[in-house]
């Protein structure tokens, strides 16, 4: 596609399905070349791409990979690993809910911390955090996750106003509603249907379409876009 991201490093976590997978292929195609990483001790990302194993719930393991990480310094991180379990407020896990913040949030708060030396080093890095639209609005029965959404907004901010005079641009991205394997698989197309009639755009959006802005913000053409949450979702949030 072309030769945007020609010598740069990519590190995508959540890169074996939906928009992490989407943002690793994009980056690919953009030049870069591209570490993505999962759960499982071995996994698929597309072709061209390196696979690490990690699973980010477990703090010890996080710790290993920022190692890891701090030491291949790349140029851009996509934090894009997240999970997700809504229920009522007063009923809510305390596991669940530490779950969440730790996948979430204290994840790419490690991963940032380790990758931002090496930036900082080189004069130049971009840092993607993927938030979503409930990290902007609410519903019931998503306390958690929103807490989460909404911290890695904060958190990035902080980390924006701190490195951007290094030359490192940290922004959020935030997707609406997205037809990823997983939404079809628990809404199936009634479900999907339902909410592409509560989008403006009268439809869900594509992975490849939140990886084409993330691949934008990443790449050279950004030169001043730091410590934002964009919103992607065909103008839901603004009705």
């Amino acid at each position: 596609m072309g030769t945007m991201l020609e010598g740069k490093l990519a590190v995508v976590t959540g890169a074996t399905r939906g928009i992490g997978r989407a943002i690793a292929t994009r980056l690919l195609a953009e030049g870069a070349s591209v570490i993505g990483t999962g759960r499982q001790a071995r996994g698929e990302v597309p072709e061209g791409a390196e696979y690490r194993g990690c699973d980010l719930a477990d703090t010890a393991a996080t710790l290993a990979f920022a190692e890891e990480l701090a030491a291949l310094r790349p140029d851009i991180l996509v934090n894009n690993a997240g999970v997700n379990k809504i229920g009522p407020f007063a009923e809510y896990d305390l596991k669940d809910l530490q779950w969440i913040l730790q996948v979430n949030v204290t994840a790419p708060f490690l991963l940032c911390r380790a990758a931002v030396p090496g930036m900082k080093a080189k004069g130049w890095g971009r840092i993607v955090n993927i938030s979503s639209i409930w990290g902007n609005i609410c519903r019931e029965h998503r306390a958690a996750y929103a807490a989460s959404k909404f911290g890695i907004d904060g958190m990035t901010a902080g980390l924006a106003a701190e490195v951007a005079r290094d030359g490192i641009l940290a922004n959020c991205v935030s997707p609406g509603f997205i037809a990823t394997e997983m939404a079809i698989g628990i809404l199936g197309d009634a479900g999907m249907k339902a909410l592409a009639e509560q989008v403006p755009a009268r439809r869900v959006g594509k992975p490849e379409e939140i990886a084409a802005f993330v691949a934008w913000l990443a790449g050279p053409e950004n030169t001043y876009i730091s410590g934002q949450n964009i919103l992607v979702d065909g103008g839901f949030s603004r009705v």
